[in-house]
């Protein structure tokens, strides 16, 4: 039988090159030891040398090293080696064996280490290279940034990810599952669908090394957003009577269809996609996100109403799409963010020229078709994914492809480009160009997975409608392409458009529900990342609903106003005029005596009434052009806010100095395993119990944990993040804890300058 060995503890590191580490007898007992996944960018202080596009956080060149033991007969079978992610250019050693490498940061690779296997001491050896950190337009990490696995079975096995089970019918009564298989020397496999309880709900056979069979499911319970119902596929190959192999996957019944006319559907029902963009890093923690923090998140976002993401602008951590199968997200799963031309890259702050241009673009010539097969036969059973991208605007005007058909175009950030660097020049890639590559992408998609549609997310429709780009999509995503949905949808009959990249603005919703046409949106962002920076000392986009710590901003506020129906309201206030809408707010009522501030109620009620300091400032009637948030210019004094809005109410209080430090934790005991997580959000309270005026906190773990990382949030702190103190963002901040492999007791200890003190007490065993 397979089994699986996770191999995250116990590698040893050394940043820098290193000649003969991939041989076995290397003497690394002077590196370090990590636990996977592991991101040594954020282990060094933010450096304006480095590039604002991912973060101003270093690169380089590091290595690896892992023993493992294996007995006789483990090593008389089958084993092979997973990675589900390594940024970037890795190279492979087992036992002084060279096996070879993977170049793309983002794709899951194996190897084969039968050959070279021994009983007794092993030795894999992991040389990673990402010496150009202008290669990319958000933060990247670099390392071993996903977990590794060892597998160990029989030789007659399952291929890697061989097992795929497609719905192909499903309602309340019956549901049919296709299930395709490929083995290495079985002559026949046996499937069964168990239920949570582990109850048998359907079984099929089939014969032959490689084949599919079709199983019947009476009277199936449907996997949706509300109801994400998982059954368990127990896959078995077979060796005559004799079981060899045996996986098991998760299995969401679900049917889904996109109408030209008529939007999105899921399980025969119309619904609106409420998505939003997430990239992959979480401040602090870099590219190495353990699990539990992608639950918080994304919990948090499934309360704000979303119910869909985009995993922008790369294959995703296997983590998250487990938790959107389970949690009830619907995917659009992306491949690349380049194709055969390398964009330009900002490295001194956002469209400052003159741009780098190293990337992906690179690699893609050669290694395009392996991981963009490595992504779907890796990710085609989640039921939580309903489409596929194989690109995220590789149509941007002039960057680098050009076409005679516009002179000069500017795209959606190109306000401060160049004159030259918006005229068509002959010398440049042809637009043309795109429509051939795209076929050749959505026929390996289509060879591997006829269940889910194609698109690519595009920057410029005007053109890519013309050159057939578009025509070699099954849909097409619109990025902040709103006004062209109307022309387009008359202009193109039976062609399906959503919004696969757009603003917080209510106006790019309404273009979604005024048109029943529409099947959704994916905001610009879920979260706030590391990187795609406007320049020094700023290291991160604030475009997020959550911040980098995953507290609530108020555009995550505007969201749920638009988003949900349970009865909420909000406040947030602003000085000025914010051109960026809720980009420019917070949730503090400060300021100077007579100033003139913007109270800002969210609400998805239809009236509200404002108080200060129990004095009534007028109600608002909230019409739906006013798109869930009514305003007031209020005179600075010192107090509190109330709103009410029906039967919600929300306030705000003036801040006041810092008496008492409260933790609240997601959990109060760890496993010694040295892999779990706790995280501890902080809140700095004054007298009255609200945030009070910021801090510098201090972090103390005693007993066998180790500190991650403490994050706030803020845009411009640069803390080294291997410090042990940080200053607080509106009276908060979030503490992440690693636990160790010793049970006993452990303590997280807090402090503050001003004599504040709080303590956690955690058990590990």
């Amino acid at each position: 039988m397979s089994r699986m060995i996770n191999l995250d503890r116990n590698w040893r590191f050394n940043l820098g090159d290193v000649a003969d580490a991939g041989y076995m007898a290397y003497d690394d007992s002077a590196w370090r030891v990590v636990t996977l996944p592991h991101d040594w960018a954020v282990e060094h202080p933010f450096d304006q040398a480095y590039s604002s596009g991912t973060g101003y956080l270093p690169g380089g060149t590091g290595w690896y090293r892992r023993a493992f033991t294996l007995t006789e007969e483990e090593a008389a079978g089958r084993v092979r080696i997973h990675f589900q992610g390594v940024y970037k250019h890795a190279r492979i050693w087992i036992n002084s064996n060279y096996l070879g490498q993977h170049a793309y940061g983002y794709t899951s690779f194996s190897f084969d280490l039968t050959p070279f296997i021994r009983a007794g001491e092993n030795l894999i050896a992991v040389r990673v290279e990402h010496e150009d950190t202008a290669d990319s337009r958000w933060y990247t990490g670099s390392g071993i940034d996903r977990h590794v696995f060892l597998e160990t079975g029989n030789k007659v096995c399952f291929r890697t990810n061989g097992v795929f089970a497609s719905v192909r019918t499903a309602d309340e009564r019956e549901a049919v599952l296709r299930i395709q298989y490929e083995t290495q020397g079985a002559d026949g496999a046996r499937f069964t669908l168990l239920t949570r309880e582990r109850r048998q709900a359907a079984a099929v056979s089939a014969e032959g090394e490689q084949g599919c069979a079709d199983m019947r499911v009476p009277e199936p319970k449907l996997w949706s957003p509300e109801h994400p119902y998982l059954y368990c596929l127990r896959a078995e190959a077979m060796e005559g009577e004799r079981v060899t192999d045996c996986v098991e996957i998760p299995v969401g019944i679900r049917t889904f269809r996109f109408d030209a006319d008529r939007g999105f559907f899921l399980n025969g029902e119309s619904m609106k996609l409420k998505g939003v963009c997430v990239h992959h890093d979480a401040g602090c923690l870099g590219a190495a996100v353990p699990k539990a923090v992608w639950e918080r998140r994304l919990r948090k976002l499934k309360d704000m109403g979303c119910n869909a993401i985009r995993t922008a602008h790369n294959p995703p951590d296997p983590d998250l799409l487990d938790l959107c199968d389970a949690l009830g997200f619907m995917v659009m799963d992306e491949a690349f963010d380049e194709w055969e031309g390398v964009k330009n890259k900002w490295w001194q702050g956002h469209n400052v020229y003159p741009p780098k241009h190293f990337g992906y673009g690179e690699d893609f010539p050669q290694w395009h078709r392996t991981d963009l097969e490595s992504m779907i036969c890796r990710d085609r059973n989640h039921p939580s994914i309903i489409l596929w991208s194989i690109g995220n605007e590789i149509d941007y005007p002039n960057d680098p492809y050009v076409t005679p058909l516009f002179r000069e175009v500017l795209g959606n950030n190109d306000a401060n480009k160049p004159l030259a660097e918006r005229l068509y020049d002959v010398r440049k890639p042809d637009a043309g160009r795109l429509a051939a590559v795209a076929r050749e992408l959505t026929e390996i998609v289509h060879g591997l997975d006829d269940t889910r549609p194609v698109l690519s997310a595009l920057s410029f429709p005007e053109l890519s409608n013309l050159t057939g780009f578009a025509d070699a999509l099954d849909l097409s995503g619109y990025n902040y392409r709103e006004h062209f949905y109307e022309d387009d949808h008359a202009k193109y009959p039976g062609r399906v458009i959503l919004g696969s990249e757009n603003s917080h603005e209510p106006k790019a919703w309404r273009a979604v529900t005024d048109h029943e046409y529409i099947s959704g949106q994916f905001l610009w962002t879920g979260v706030d990342f590391l990187g795609e920076c406007r320049g020094w000392p700023v290291r991160i986009s604030q475009a997020g609903a959550l911040d980098l710590a995953g507290f609530e901003k108020p555009i995550y506020a505007l969201r749920k106003a638009l988003w949900t129906a349970e009865p909420y309201v909000r406040l947030a206030v602003g000085t000025g005029e914010d051109k960026r809408g809720a980009w420019g707010q917070g949730f503090r009522w400060q300021g100077t005596p007579g100033e003139t501030v913007r109270v800002i109620c969210y609400t998805n009620q239809t009236e509200a009434e404002l108080f200060l300091n129990g004095v009534s400032l007028g109600v608002k009637t909230l019409a739906p052009e006013d798109d869930c948030h009514a305003v007031w210019e209020v005179p600075y004094t010192e107090g509190t806010l109330k709103v009410r809005a029906g039967a919600a109410e929300d306030t705000l209080s003036t801040p006041g100095m810092a008496v008492k430090l409260e933790i609240a934790a997601d959990r109060m005991e760890l496993p010694a395993d040295g892999l779990s997580v706790l995280q501890a959000e902080v809140l700095l309270a004054d007298a009255q119990g609200n945030p009070a005026l910021d801090e510098e906190i201090h972090v103390q773990l005693l007993g066998d944990l180790k500190l991650l990382g403490i994050e706030n949030g803020l845009p411009d702190d640069l803390t080294p993040y291997t410090e042990t103190y940080r200053r607080t963002k509106e009276g908060r901040l979030i503490v992440y804890i690693r636990a160790g492999s010793v049970s006993g007791a452990g303590l997280l200890h807090l402090w503050t300058a001003s004599g504040l003190t709080a303590d956690l007490s955690v058990s590990v065993g």
